[in-house]
């Protein structure tokens, strides 16, 4: 029961937390959901919940869509291309790291995906 209450509340906070967030928090967001779920996928191969494995990784790659419809060809240009094929390559690793529960995978796309949000991170407040 108390946890129920907990997941209600969070799910609350994350939804009032979505309705004021500018574009850029909410790629930041994403990107942070992301990598919580890359791990989650991990505990989840190292425990054998197989199931849990292949949630995780759906929402991790629905995490991936979701930049991906971000992007805009027209304004990104070479950027937006760019992060679009590095979008296709880290669903693709994420589909063989669950085919073949490969915990390196999930650290190497949750490397590449630290990196970005590293750099997104350090985008100045004036160029928001």
């Amino acid at each position: 029961m108390y946890r129920n209450n907990v997941n209600k509340y969070a799910a609350v906070q994350n939804e009032a937390a979505l309705e004021d967030a500018s574009p850029h928090k909410l790629i930041q967001m994403l990107m942070s959901g992301f990598l919580m779920r890359v791990n989650a996928a991990k505990g989840a191969i190292d425990r054998g919940d197989f199931e849990g494995k292949s949630e995780q990784i759906s929402k991790a790659i629905a995490i991936v869509g979701g930049l991906t419809d971000g992007l805009n060809a027209e304004e990104g240009g070479e950027i937006a291309e760019n992060l679009s094929n590095l979008y296709s390559y880290i669903n693709n690793r994420l589909f063989q790291a669950s085919s073949e529960n490969d915990i390196a995978i999930l650290d190497e796309v949750a490397g590449l995906m630290r990196e970005l949000k590293e750099a997104w991170d350090a985008i100045p407040e004036r160029y928001l």
